[in-house]
């Protein structure tokens, strides 16, 4: 069976171990409502600034996941595990090689009844994960529906992320995406800088991301959990 620790999750704020981030703020943060912290990112992620952080997310309680990128990342200890599979990279290792490579290390370890697969879809060309997975970002309508549909229909993959990274979407393209799908789960994440756009992006998708605005205003960060969930 497939593992639904996410499925009730409205709003999340995803923390970068390679981010610097204070107590005081990871205390508003994890106090703030919101209903899980996802930990995860593009680049500079290790074994241990993943430990340091889940260390401190842990003294309190709320759902903590971890989107494991690179099997050497892999911290136990988790509420969850999101593997990422990017729909439209270029670079095979990034679709399955991997994932393959993981597995055959690490596999007899991982805990399944824990552990979810995670389709991207990078619809922002001049973001990190972009450019680290070559993905053709820049895509039609209509591709990034059929791409949707290979998770959602051919492949079964429990959650979708749709990630504008640093960009805010297409709303529209978003809501549609979320309309066709059959079984999967919609996260969205990128550009979410207040309010406005959380409850946008609500209103589009079942799950809303906030992540960079936390390092930069913490208030407005904040304002989401509340837009989002009322």
């Amino acid at each position: 069976m497939v593992p639904t620790f996410y499925q009730h999750w409205r709003h999340v704020f995803k923390l970068d171990p390679d981010r610097e981030i204070t107590e005081d703020t990871l205390e508003s943060v994890c106090l703030s409502g919101t209903d899980a912290i996802l930990v995860g990112g593009s680049s500079g992620v290790t074994f241990d600034n993943t430990v340091e952080l889940l260390s401190r997310i842990r003294r309190y309680e709320l759902p903590c996941a971890l989107e494991l990128s690179d099997p050497s990342c892999g911290v136990p200890g988790f509420d969850g595990y999101f593997i990422p599979m990017v729909l439209n990279a270029k670079r095979r290792e990034w679709l399955i090689g991997h994932h393959v490579d993981a597995l055959r290390d690490f596999g007899h370890l991982l805990p399944w009844d824990s552990v979810v697969g995670e389709a991207y879809l990078v619809l922002n060309p001049g973001s990190t994960v972009a450019r680290v997975t070559e993905a053709d970002a820049n895509l039609s309508e209509g591709d990034a529906l059929a791409y949707t549909q290979v998770a959602d229909r051919l492949w079964n993959v429990p959650v979708l992320y749709i990630e504008y990274s640093g960009l805010f979407g297409d709303m529209r393209l978003v809501r549609r995406i979320r309309d066709e799908l059959r079984q999967a789960h919609l996260f969205y994440g990128g550009g979410i800088d207040g309010p406005d756009k959380a409850r946008q992006a609500a209103e589009a998708a079942h799950t809303v991301v906030v992540g960079n605005i936390i390092y930069t205003d913490l208030q407005a960060a904040l304002a989401t959990v509340h837009a989002v969930k009322n």
